[in-house]
């Protein structure tokens, strides 16, 4: 048996992971595509500007929905296109952010990112976030 944090440590060995800090340098400086995996509820609560919402647990079978590639209309090449950008996944504390890259992995993406402690870091660093009026 192993705990949950047990669990998220040993698949951070096989992901990648930027800090907080490292992804606000990127949205500043060009095109970012930033997935938010925490359910509706929390998203509305606050998220970054330009994330998009996918749920951990729709988000494989949704990725190709992406608005990055909402023109393709064939799954796999819909992948194939967003699979061109590099990803960064978020969540609340950076725990199903890792699971959500391993997951994105296992699919074939290559250049996607897990934010190590989430929005909660985003949030204890002070940076930007926008809530629904």
């Amino acid at each position: 048996m192993k705990t949950s944090p047990e669990l998220v440590a040993e698949v951070r060995k096989t992901i990648n992971e930027i800090s907080t800090a490292e992804l606000k340098d990127k949205l500043q400086h060009g095109e970012t595509i930033v997935i938010d995996v925490r359910e509706p509820g929390e998203y509305a609560s606050g998220h970054i500007a330009t994330s998009v919402n996918f749920p951990r647990g729709v988000l494989e079978m949704k990725i190709h929905t992406h608005p990055a590639v909402g023109y393709e209309c064939d799954t796999l090449q819909a992948m194939k296109e967003l699979n061109k950008h590099e990803l960064f996944l978020v969540c609340q504390s950076g725990g199903r952010s890792a699971f959500a890259t391993e997951a994105l992995q296992r699919l074939g993406f290559s250049k996607v990112t897990s934010v190590a402690g989430g929005m909660k870091d985003w949030q204890d660093q002070g940076f930007e976030i926008v809530k629904p009026s």
